[in-house]
């Protein structure tokens, strides 16, 4: 896995000359103290839409003034459905999907439809063109509340199964949450140009997490007397349904929406000291 980011993101070495004599730097960022500069060979990322609520969509917006730079002189997006106009449909683009654009890295919010033909096609499409698959969001990685489906939308109510998309197709790293924290896809972009692989190595080990629910909390971290009752997950956890009591979480089943936030913020499941101390300066 590491050779293939090194042959596709060269770790940031693809520098033109003018870069290297004056390297610039991303718009001032507190959460991250990397640098970068332009690259000669464009990184291309596509985004994907599947489905889900956009929420992790509006994330990565969220960090414009932040990746405006980074993404005008870092990447290169080659095939969006929200971001940008660039997406490839039977019907409304000259190009079919079959003629998607070779990419590095393709970006997947949502979860996918097995009802959704269309869907399926891109999904699978996508994996032949992308060198690295990452399920963006908590949706996309373990299918969170779109698990909780079952038919009889408004809109398409013949959608009914929906699931994660490693289910289908082989997925190289994730990014969990619902949605994503602002700040993780700032620092992941940066880290992702820049080929920091202590950074990235959590997002490596979790694409193939299945631990989206409260009650795996408790199974692998509290019954095996890892928990240490520093309550991160309760205070992770979107829709509030983890409190502590007498120092251990204690999950509302009916409130948890199975996104798997609270298993992949426990400090418990992973631990980088090192890079937290080196956020830190310590």
């Amino acid at each position: 896995m590491f050779e293939k980011i090194k042959r596709f993101f060269g770790f940031g070495k693809k520098q033109t000359a003018e870069a290297e004599a004056n390297p610039e730097k991303p718009k001032d960022d507190k959460s991250s103290q990397q640098e970068v500069g332009k690259v000669a060979d464009k990184p291309k990322i596509g985004y994907f839409h599947l489905s889900g609520c956009t929420g992790d969509g509006i994330a990565l917006t969220e960090n414009y003034d932040i990746l405006a730079e980074l993404l005008t002189n870092m990447v290169d997006i080659v095939y969006g459905q929200t971001l940008v106009d660039v997406w490839y449909d039977d019907e409304n683009n000259p190009y079919a999907i079959d003629d998607m654009p070779e990419m590095d890295l393709a970006l997947v919010e949502g979860s996918v439809c097995l009802q959704d033909e269309h869907s399926l096609h891109e999904l699978k499409k996508l994996r032949e063109k992308a060198g690295l698959v990452c399920a963006y969001g908590s949706c996309a990685m373990n299918g969170c509340f779109t698990r909780f489906s079952k038919g009889g939308q408004q809109a398409q109510p013949k959608h009914e199964s929906f699931v994660p998309i490693a289910d289908l197709i082989k997925v190289d790293l994730a990014i969990p949450g619902c949605p994503v924290s602002p700040e993780i896809v700032a620092k992941s972009v940066v880290a992702l140009i820049n080929g920091d692989m202590d950074y990235l190595q959590p997002m490596l080990d979790m694409a193939a997490c299945s631990s989206n629910c409260g009650c795996d909390l408790q199974t692998n971290i509290v019954n095996k007397a890892l928990c240490t009752g520093c309550g991160t997950c309760a205070m992770a956890c979107q829709t509030r349904a983890i409190k502590m009591l007498e120092g251990r979480p204690e999950v509302n089943k009916d409130r948890c929406i199975k996104c798997g936030v609270c298993n992949t913020h426990c400090p418990r499941s992973w631990f980088p000291e090192d890079r937290i101390k080196q956020d830190l300066g310590l």
